[in-house]
């Protein structure tokens, strides 16, 4: 989502598969937002063509194993999330903002780039010895993701991967994730 302003666009990964390139060229760059300096990658576009949504949706179920559950991250990580569910063949839970949900069975606040957020997630949704694949569309400095794999586990969930549209690789935010598994279809 987040990055200097002087990053490049995104360049698919995976050996420049035709459809990533697509995907990658539909990723809209919008500089100064959410603040000043900020590079915010906006994949809207890419959400809104079929052809293109499709070909991410499957790209990231491939990724989700066997993995009992999808969790998608508010709020476009629900989108890719139930998307990617439905292909892989799970249910879906989302990891939602503070707030937002009649009961929690876990909350986690963390630090963003440019402040401080709380995810929670629903009571009730996730068994215990669950295996979940988690999703979000960006993966930046990790916070997030971390945030919400650490709910996972404090509800006695296993986290086996994580997967994201797009990777800022300069602010390696795969470092909080630790020893899950993560997956970028695209990485600036």
């Amino acid at each position: 989502m987040t990055g200097p302003v002087t990053d490049p666009g995104p360049v698919p990964v995976a050996g420049g598969e035709p459809e990533l390139e697509r995907v990658a060229g539909l990723v809209r760059d919008v500089p100064d937002y959410p603040s000043p300096g900020i590079l915010f990658r906006d994949i809207t576009p890419v959400l809104a063509d079929a052809e293109a949504f499709t070909a991410v949706t499957t790209e990231l179920a491939a990724l989700v194993g066997e993995a009992d559950l999808v969790a998608g991250v508010e709020a476009r990580g629900f989108l890719l999330g139930a998307a990617v569910a439905v292909v892989a063949g799970t249910g879906v839970v989302t990891v939602r903002k503070a707030g937002k949900l009649p009961r929690v069975a876990a909350s986690r606040t963390y630090e963003l780039e440019y402040g401080t957020a709380t995810l929670e997630l629903p009571a009730d949704t996730v068994a215990r010895g669950a295996r979940v694949f988690l999703v979000d569309d960006v993966l930046a400095t990790g916070g997030t993701a971390a945030a919400a794999a650490e709910l996972l586990r404090e509800v006695g969930a296993t986290v086996v991967g994580f997967g994201a549209l797009l990777e800022l690789t300069a602010l390696n935010g795969r470092a909080r994730l630790g020893d899950v598994p993560v997956h970028a279809l695209l990485t600036a």
